[in-house]
């Protein structure tokens, strides 16, 4: 008899490794050991193991504070509760109600603090106010759908308004993600005030992503229809640079046609990860590597295009290397070959790639989706984040350069200084170096300023569509040089066929020439 009831007693204990409730037999463990224990095993849902065991365990009082743990009788006439981080929290006299049982008639209020690192969705990381997620109990029984609400209140420290107050939603495997159903936000000067309908855990989200869905909607239409139309401009920009390289080998071209290349492959692969997201876990792990590698493709070639303006317009005499294409060719396709490749080892342990959820806002809606990184820890923001900073640092020094390059040339030269249209194809010049140096995808280190819905509608335009913008910056500069053939403009070099980089540094390089 005594072994039956030890296994009955251990298939039990196996419940809470899975996720459900624990047996009674286990609830024996105090309250504020409940944290440290559920942390033992991050593996595991530290949410929803915490949930399970502070509405069960032993209230005993402990001779030394301790850190992040609150407990409050509520049978005083003061149902409220103030931790040490200024975190006040307000129960209603219906939610008191509600906490009651036949056998106890007075319920003991329990605060923590969890760290906000056990609560990571599949999405992109949510922005949470402070370090910690507030957790709040009263009670054995769970308490929602109140008629007067609990208050939740957050010192505001840095003036935010962008805020947004949040719960989160456990579900029955015992994920999660953050939620604002059933709560309401008002800012004021010093605090955020969280007016909730129902008990569990807590946050003010600094910045939302996206606080409305037709935004969603609307970014997602704009997405589609940019990169459609950029997979047939950059497939004509290919074909248009083949052309030309029949009759002309400069490198500058070779260097557009492959950046022209990297971004078709990337558009094709990103309208395939979205569309195809629902297909096996095999097909979306293989299709949200490559879309990885394509983007790493395309951030290495705005990288050698900086380079190769580094040379055009710094060493302009001393460019010439041996074996020059063949070399910035293999760093720009192997590097993220090599980087893919070792993410893909990386996978067979821990899965690197699989589907993404870019927005889910409520249970049983409509998510969006796409095959990409789903471990949104290191690996993303080594070889995506980082990566592309570097790149952007790079090419916004060179595009400085130019200015300061254009500036003297102005300033030197009379003429051309008072020249308006001269100035106006400068400009447009610039304009077309950004398109072609990547300066767009910059914006991404921004989509989490307070503006942040404008600058994801600029990322998502510029972006989407930087395959038409190379189009029309290419047709402008071949229409340009087959008219420089005919009419070759005083102080410049008469060239066939030449990059924007290229007719910005012969223009330097001549008018150096002539003062000599």
């Amino acid at each position: 008899m005594r072994d039956l009831y030890s296994f009955i007693i251990w298939i039990l204990s196996y419940q809470i490794i899975t996720g459900q409730d624990p047996p009674r037999e286990q609830y024996n463990i105090s309250c504020h050991k409940v944290r440290e224990t559920c942390m033992q095993d991050p593996s595991k849902s530290v949410p929803r193991c915490i949930e399970n065991y502070m509405r069960r365990c032993s209230m005993i009082r402990t001779r030394t504070p301790v850190e992040g743990y609150y407990t409050r009788d509520m049978s005083d006439s003061r149902p409220m509760l103030e931790t040490e981080e200024g975190i006040i929290v307000h129960i209603s006299s219906e939610a008191l109600q509600k906490s009651r049982t036949k056998e106890k008639m007075n319920s003991n209020l329990i605060v923590s603090l969890v760290n906000k690192t056990f609560f990571v969705t599949n999405s992109s990381p949510e922005v949470v106010y402070g370090d910690n997620v507030l957790g709040v109990w009263l009670g054995v029984k769970e308490i929602s759908n109140l008629s007067e609400p609990v208050q939740l209140r957050f010192i505001n420290s840095n003036q935010n308004e962008n805020v947004s107050c949040v719960y989160w939603h456990l579900d029955q495997n015992g994920n999660g993600y953050w939620s604002t159903e059933g709560c309401s936000t008002n800012v004021t000067n010093n605090e955020f005030v969280c007016s909730c309908n129902h008990i569990s855990f807590f946050a003010v989200l600094i910045n939302p992503k996206i606080p409305e869905e037709i935004h969603i909607v609307r970014l997602n239409y704009i997405s589609y229809v940019g990169s459609a139309l950029s997979i047939v401009f950059t497939a004509t920009v290919v074909i248009m640079f083949l052309c030309q390289r029949k009759k002309h080998s400069e490198n500058s071209i070779i260097i557009h046609a492959q950046l022209a290349g990297s971004l078709f492959l990337l558009h094709v692969l990103f309208l395939c990860s979205v569309w195809f997201s629902d297909r096996s876990d095999q097909v979306c792990t293989t299709l949200g590597l490559l879309l990885h590698w394509c983007l790493l493709a395309t951030f290495s070639w705005t990288a050698i295009e900086g380079f190769h303006l580094y040379l055009l317009l710094v060493r302009v005499f001393n460019i010439y290397f041996k074996r020059y294409m063949l070399k910035i060719s293999l760093v720009a396709w192997g590097v993220p070959t090599v980087t893919v490749m070792i993410c893909g080892i990386i996978g067979k342990y821990t899965s690197v790639y699989g589907k993404y959820a870019i927005h889910e806002e409520k249970e049983k809606s409509s998510n969006t989706s796409i095959c990409w990184i789903t471990t949104q820890t290191v690996i993303s923001y080594i070889t995506v984040n980082g990566y592309l900073g570097l790149v952007m640092l790079f090419n916004t020094v060179m595009l400085a350069v130019v200015l300061v390059k254009m500036h003297k040339l102005r300033s030197q030269d009379v003429q051309i200084k008072l020249n308006k249209k001269r100035l106006w194809k400068d400009w447009v010049s610039l304009l077309g170096l950004c398109c072609v140096l990547g300066v767009p995808w910059s914006l991404a280190f921004f989509t989490r300023v307070p503006l942040n819905l404008p600058v994801l509608y600029m990322f998502t335009v510029l972006n989407s569509f930087q395959g038409v913008f190379l189009f029309l910056w290419f047709l402008t500069l071949t229409c340009k040089a087959r008219k420089e053939e005919f009419v070759p403009s005083k102080g410049t070099l008469n060239v066939s066929f030449q990059s924007t980089e290229e007719h910005i540094t012969t223009n330097v390089v001549s008018n150096m020439i002539q003062k000599k």
